[in-house]
């Protein structure tokens, strides 16, 4: 039965490493053009490493369960620890973001579909202004032309 949990233990430990370090799909880059006809001063939420946060909340919580009893209750304890400790890391992480400046753009495209995208303060934009609509998704960027 310890080795059972260890093994599971361990696979657990392997499925969220690399669920942590896979990259997503990478979208088609798409280019439109437009005119920019509204831009507001917004805060962005920075992103978190919330990956780096869980596996060191995870490692602590399992060090930790390891210090529990004996046997098979000590193996559940090192389990239970990984988990919270992950979940706690994770959490951690998301509260050590500060946000940054930026800016909510909303772009008239030349096809008519008026588009919002919120991005870092991008110096130069203004209202009336030609741009490019650059990416798709959370990457799309507003550039002047």
């Amino acid at each position: 039965m310890k080795a059972f949990l260890a093994r599971a233990a361990a696979v657990a430990l392997a499925l969220v490493l690399t669920a942590c370090a896979a990259p997503g799909p990478q979208a088609p880059m798409i280019i439109r053009r437009g005119v920019v006809e509204q831009i507001s001063p917004t805060m962005i939420q920075s992103p978190a490493h919330t990956g780096v946060g869980a596996i060191v909340g995870g490692v602590a919580g399992a060090g930790l369960g390891s210090l529990i009893g004996n046997g098979t209750g000590r193996d559940v304890a090192m389990i239970a620890g990984a988990v919270g400790g992950s979940m706690a890391g994770a959490q951690v992480a998301n509260n050590a973001a500060q946000p940054i400046p930026g800016q909510q753009i909303f772009v008239r495209t030349d096809s008519g579909v008026l588009v919002e995208v919120t991005q870092p303060v991008t110096p130069g934009l203004r209202v009336g202004q030609r741009v490019f609509i650059q990416g798709n998704g959370e990457g799309t960027r507003v550039t002047p032309q």
